[in-house]
């Protein structure tokens, strides 16, 4: 992994190996914590981090979903960011954020109302996260044995760290057979998403996604839709059967770290070409420009540090 200078934790700017918790930290048991995903890409103006405040304000939701209550306000957690690029003196393309919040050390047991909370962001460079050779070639998917928790049984809109045994487990079940990646059924049988990304296809010129009956709200998720609608193309947001994600012209995934990963094979069936789609391609130049700042009715997605 890559480490930085500092990871600022509880309101302190703390050198990277001294940024410890207790053994005993109530969240390492029983799970109750929450996570955001977030990017700085080096612009020519410097390093903009790309929807700070959609990632923060979902932070502070999802711990309210959990009943997690975050001690500061999503300007102090924005700030807490931005200065925490400022003072790794990072130098690389694009910079992860990891904004997080969970339960320490002081009590044990179920009943969480009394442990405190935490709150942390650490920060660090980061490449492609399936690979630059998926960037450009596409990926394998799989489609998973194990299933989306039904909404009876979990809450699939937090961006919760319990949330991710599941994907944990897709994921290693997909790699272990040969593939690069996961892609989870609901427990109705249709598509919900990948192991962490959203997902899209492309059949006849249109783009068709999930809805989040039962996955994360994605951000990315959104930044495409509106973006693919303002290049022109028709989004759907419907239900896909397995079946239909086989026969795709084109599929991608969607995420912070994903950002737009083309999939070439999903359970051995060929999509397309065999390899990244036009519309996807097309898709992928007009994201990075965005988050690079090379897109000017997109700067207001951007802070600068």
């Amino acid at each position: 992994m890559n480490e930085a200078k500092y990871i600022w934790m509880n309101g302190e700017f703390l050198p990277w190996q001294e940024s410890k918790v207790h053994v005993l930290s109530h969240t390492l048991h029983y799970g109750n914590g929450v996570i955001e995903g977030t990017k700085a890409y080096k612009t020519d103006k410097g390093y903009a981090i790309f929807r700070l405040n959609d990632h923060t304000e979902r932070l502070i939701q999802s711990g309210k979903m959990v009943l997690l209550n975050i001690p500061y306000s999503v300007e102090e957690l924005n700030n807490a960011q931005i200065e925490l690029i400022r003072k790794n003196d990072f130098t690389g393309d694009n910079v992860y954020l990891r904004p997080f919040a969970f339960l320490g050390y002081g009590v044990m047991g179920l009943y969480h109302k009394d442990a405190p909370v935490e709150t942390a962001v650490a920060a660090w460079e980061w490449g492609a996260y399936l690979g630059e050779e998926g960037m450009r070639k596409g990926i394998r998917l799989k489609i998973s044995s194990f299933t989306r928790p039904a909404n009876t049984s979990n809450m699939g809109k937090a961006k919760a760290v319990a949330n991710y045994l599941n994907s944990q487990m897709a994921k290693f079940e997909a790699v272990e057979c040969g593939y690069d990646e996961a892609l989870l059924l609901d427990d109705q049988g249709y598509v919900a998403e990948a192991s962490g990304a959203g997902f899209f296809m492309v059949r006849d010129g249109k783009l068709i996604s999930p809805p989040n009956d039962n996955s994360l709200e994605s951000i990315t998720q959104k930044t495409i839709i509106e973006l693919a609608q303002d290049m022109g193309y028709e989004v759907v947001r419907r239900r896909v059967t397995r079946e239909e994600a086989y026969i795709a012209d084109e599929a991608f995934l969607t995420g912070t770290a994903a950002e737009i990963t083309p999939v070439r094979e999903i359970d051995a069936r060929v999509l397309g070409n065999g390899a990244r789609g036009p519309i996807t391609e097309k898709l992928q130049s007009a994201y990075f420009d965005v988050v690079f700042g090379r897109n000017p009715n997109y700067t207001h997605y951007l802070t600068y540090v």
